[in-house]
């Protein structure tokens, strides 16, 4: 949630497990280029000491010629880095290595390798990415029920339906599409909440489950049925490497990265298609 509040990238969505960590993440770059160079270093020195030039910028210290020079091409790579996941990533990772090792009282590499990542490429994506990952810890029957899932986004979002004056920094759902939209996940909290708990209720019980049709008015506007729902929200890594989204956005991502094949083509025919 910090970082959050320091880079331009919002948290959809996380789950905290034992020896991973599972993010959904909204990279928001019209937001960083409309900071000020003043607020591109403060948010910066939020995380860094920065440079010399950097600190006495902040100080309001007279800069020579040559000076604001370097300043600028400074500014301009930090504006970059607050809308890179790889550098939100770094500084996550960095943090929790530096305190395990810590606690442990030794030295060393602690993550095995690099984060994975994939691009999330419509709703569908993203809406059963974001319940995938709110349901690891049901998955994997550490909790029964979403509100007893610790370490996770739906956690914290059903807290502030139960308690209207608990914040937190999540990117909000702001309903349905209209006109003049805030930002934000453009979908009822509400009805995403319910969601996740049938679902997770069905996968805890070990059973295909049926999700009643006054529950679902997410998989309605989706037009996912309930068994392609269900697949993608108990196996999404399964299907999906690079990518997720519908074909013809599967196809359009093919093309801009110069992938010639992207895993997980067959599935987004299958599974985030028109049911």
């Amino acid at each position: 949630m910090f970082l959050s509040s320091v880079f331009a990238i919002d948290i959809c969505a996380y789950a905290v497990m034992s020896n991973h960590v599972h993010v959904v993440l909204h990279v928001d770059v019209q937001q960083v280029m409309a900071w000020t160079d003043s607020k591109v270093v403060e948010r910066w020195h939020r995380l860094h000491k920065g440079t010399l030039l950097t600190q006495m910028f902040v100080r309001g210290d007279t800069l020579s010629q040559g000076e604001k020079l370097t300043l600028d091409d400074t500014i301009i790579e930090y504006r970059k880095r607050l809308h890179d996941i790889s550098w939100l990533m770094g500084n996550l990772n960095e943090h929790i290595a530096r305190e395990a090792n810590k606690e442990d009282d030794c030295t060393g590499r602690f993550w095995e390798g690099r984060f994975k990542s994939q691009a999330l490429l419509d709703e569908a994506a993203l809406l059963s990415c974001m319940a995938y990952v709110d349901l690891n810890p049901i998955r994997t029957k550490i909790a029964d029920t979403p509100e007893t899932s610790n370490h996770t986004s739906i956690k914290k979002r059903l807290e502030s339906i139960k308690e209207p004056n608990t914040t937190h920094s999540l990117m909000s759902f702001v309903g349905n599409p209209r006109q003049d939209m805030p930002k934000g996940i453009t979908f009822s909290l509400k009805d995403y909440c319910e969601l996740v708990d049938i679902t997770g209720r069905i996968i805890r019980n070990d059973k295909a489950g049926h999700i009643d049709h006054q529950q679902q008015p997410i998989l309605q506007r989706l037009g996912l049925s309930d068994d392609q729902w269900l697949t993608l929200t108990t196996e999404f890594e399964k299907h999906f490497c690079y990518a997720a989204g519908a074909e013809m956005m599967m196809n359009q991502f093919k093309a801009h990265t110069g992938h010639q094949r992207i895993r997980g083509m067959g599935k987004a025919k299958t599974l985030l298609r028109c049911a």
